[in-house]
């Protein structure tokens, strides 16, 4: 718990602080604490409500800086358990294939019967640190290696240099 009770180090952090959110609580906590506004006339000048005002002050009182900053939040949590998540790792790991998503979550339905979006599931296998593969367009009608060597040691007849051949003379 850091309270700065010192103006001057309080509004150097705000300067120097680089999550948006977190200055616009700086500014407020530094207009009511240190310039002694009232909180619902500051929460009105920066187009925020009392409320959110209030639970940011609160925050402060309690936290000090750490008050200020967002608490991180998880979502929900997969229902894979921990044996077949691994399971299902391991088969695509050894397969030289590539897999579709279609083809995984037929996999996960097969060993748990739970049922995933595709979308989800896609999520879940890149935190797993599989990338997508995606086919590399090749051009079907290009020239071979040794003909493209050739060009580019070929001379280049087509461009000439011709001189000026008009002198200016002084009058």
């Amino acid at each position: 718990m850091t309270l700065i009770n010192n103006k001057a180090l309080f509004e150097r952090s705000h300067r120097t602080e680089k999550d948006a959110k977190v200055k616009e609580r700086m500014l407020l906590v530094l207009n009511v604490v240190y310039h002694g506004k009232v909180a619902a006339q500051v929460a009105r000048e920066i187009h925020r409500s009392r409320s959110w005002a209030c639970q940011w002050l609160k925050g402060y009182d309690k936290q000090g800086m750490d008050g200020l900053k967002d608490i991180p939040k998880n979502g929900r949590r997969t229902e894979l358990p921990v044996e077949i998540e691994y399971k299902i790792k391991t088969i695509l790991k050894e397969s030289n294939q590539g897999w579709t998503t279609k083809q995984i979550e037929q996999l996960i339905v097969q060993n748990t019967g739970v049922r995933y979006h595709l979308n989800h599931i896609y999520r879940i296998v890149k935190k797993w640190g599989f990338k997508q593969k995606v086919p590399r367009k090749v051009p079907v009608n290009t020239a071979s290696k040794e003909k493209k060597d050739e060009f580019k040691k070929r001379q280049n007849r087509y461009l000439v240099w011709v001189p000026n051949t008009k002198k200016k003379t002084l009058p």
